[in-house]
């Protein structure tokens, strides 16, 4: 039996620009092609159009006094400012910090300080949170970096520069002689992951990284100038930013954005009035989209081709997609933040079992194996951890050495803390985690995060978290909570004070509380005995409302 390795075709060839060199080079090629559909707020532009707005905001940075390597970060939603955003600081070298809408002002503090962030935009609300009033409530005392606050929309703010303001008339000369100065290996984007242990890390991803794999992603489904992709998947993602944007950028397709936030009756009429014909999304939201009420009512003919990640992916929900929503050239990928994201995916031309029950093989330029817990290689077919290797590894952690080498080892492998086997035929499957890390409609929760701002609780005495089976999300998150003594506490008052400090999504939707964890004999909790009760005391009594 061979090992468990296996390298990804060397063509075509990696492609060796900027991001700001990849847009200059589709306006030349395709300046009338439909580039941005912004279904919310009315906007469509042609590349050409695209790349006007682009330049303008660069330069208008450049008098701001923005210099490459700087750090701007962005906290919104989908919508045209965040793309006009990131082809703009690309433009000028400057690094764009994703922030992840659904933090609370902790969390945000923390990442903006954390890269040194010099400006911000953001949008003033979305949903239930109130961007302006969580900066206010932090104070600029708490942010020394923060030079510049720019807010969106129409609405004006005291201290903040509005967003429109700062297009200025381009300046070519200044742009190119900004461009000659930048290279493909410099770093242009940090995205926070959360760590097992510890706070966020903002892993680092060059031009080279984010360029590269959105090419690869999009060769792989078969993007052109004719199509037309509709992104519901947020944008402060990898999915969203280098799968869709950077994959419609390098094939000259659309970006098309139904709405801010993902909602599953505006895909469905974005879908059918600008004729779609691929889709992004991860398995929870292809399931709301299926059993949408109204899922008859339009016309999905258009859709051909798409990508299903994130999170794992259900054969019969695939077959589903396949067959009820006309995409027969649906994907499935897999990847992680700090591999720009995709390493393995599936082909529009493989076997149909393959390619809704695997993650498919090794992208074009990289290489993938599966270790034992000593680091060698095991047998096809046998279980182990997942490493990934080449050009879309991420440049490391920002300003932090000691756990980007713990991620990275000296031969440069990507160690993923995923568990899965590769077959004869070199198709991957995911079979668990390594890490202690449950995904949540896509979204990577790290418990330890959840528990060390729940034993600030002062009821609480001690707290572990574990994911247990979900219908509608994959996995939901569980905190398992000793109450100190005296006190006495209910879910919904767990609940709402995880709801003032950390993000919707890492709030607990159940809460147990029990007397002890299970316990190695050196004191370790055992959280896979504690997740397999906490799975079936779920599935037989909890009732309580989220």
């Amino acid at each position: 039996m061979s090992d468990s390795i296996a390298a990804g075709a060397r063509q075509p060839a990696l492609l060796e620009k900027t991001i700001g060199r990849a847009l200059i080079d589709r306006v030349r090629a395709q300046p009338d092609g439909m580039a941005l559909v912004d279904r919310g707020q009315g906007v469509r532009w042609t590349w050409l159009e695209l790349a006007g707005k682009v330049d303008a905001l660069a330069t208008g940075l450049l008098r701001l006094g923005f210099r490459p390597g700087e750090r701007l970060g962005i906290w919104a939603p989908n919508r045209w400012e965040w793309v006009v955003a990131q082809f703009a600081t690309a433009r000028i070298g400057v690094i764009l910090v994703n922030v992840n809408p659904a933090y609370r002002s902790n969390e945000a503090e923390y990442a903006l300080n954390k890269v040194g962030c010099r400006a911000l935009i953001c949008t003033p609300r979305f949903k239930s949170s109130d961007y302006i009033g969580m900066l206010r409530e932090i104070g600029r005392e708490r942010l020394p970096q923060l030079e510049f606050l720019i807010s969106l929309g129409a609405d004006t703010f005291e201290n903040f520069i509005p967003f429109n303001t700062l297009f200025d008339v381009p300046q070519a000369d200044a742009l190119a002689a900004m461009e000659a100065k930048l290279a493909p290996g410099d770093p242009i984007n940090i995205q926070f992951t959360s760590g097992t242990t510890g706070l966020p890390k903002g892993a680092t991803l060059t031009h080279h990284n984010i360029v590269n794999n959105g090419f690869f992603v999009g060769e792989q489904i078969g993007l052109g100038p004719e199509d037309r992709l509709c992104i519901p998947v947020p944008l402060y993602h990898c999915f969203g930013m280098v799968m869709g944007n950077l994959a419609c950028l390098n094939h000259g397709a659309t970006m098309v954005y139904p709405s801010e936030g993902f909602d599953p009756l505006e895909v469905l009429r974005t879908i059918e009035t600008a004729r779609c014909t691929a889709l992004y999304g991860v398995p929870t939201m292809f399931i709301q989209i299926l059993n949408h009420a109204e899922f008859g009512d339009y016309d999905l003919s258009s859709l051909r081709t798409g990508i299903m990640a994130g999170a794992p992916c259900p054969e019969v929900l695939m077959k589903g997609v396949i067959e009820r929503m006309h995409m027969r050239e649906i994907t499935i990928a897999y990847g992680m933040t700090e591999t720009s994201p995709v390493s393995l995916q599936t082909s529009r031309d493989d076997p149909f079992e393959e390619r809704v029950a695997t993650v498919g093989k090794v992208q074009p330029h990289l290489e993938v194996k599966i270790v034992n817990p000593d680091g060698a290689i095991v047998p096809r077919g046998t279980a182990g951890e997942i490493c990934t290797c080449g050009y879309a590894v991420m440049q490391g952690y920002w300003d932090e050495p000691d756990r980007t080498a713990e991620a990275i080892d000296s031969d440069g492998w990507m160690h993923t803390g995923d568990v899965g086997t590769i077959d004869e035929s070199g198709y991957f499957r995911i079979t668990g985690r390594i890490k202690d890390m449950l995904i949540r409609g896509g979204e990577n929760i790290y418990p330890r995060e959840i528990e060390e701002f729940l034993l600030s609780h002062p009821g609480i005495a001690d707290v572990q978290v574990v994911g247990v089976p979900d219908e509608r999300y994959g996995e939901e998150v569980c905190a398992c909570v000793i109450a100190r003594q005296g006190q006495t506490l209910d879910p919904a008052q767990v609940r709402e004070f995880c709801r003032r400090g950390i993000a919707h999504y890492k709030v607990p939707r159940h809460v147990l509380f029990v007397e002890e964890f299970p316990l190695t004999v050196t004191g370790k909790v055992q959280k896979f005995v504690l997740r397999e009760q906490a799975s079936a005391r779920v599935a037989a009594e909890f009732r309580e409302p989220c």
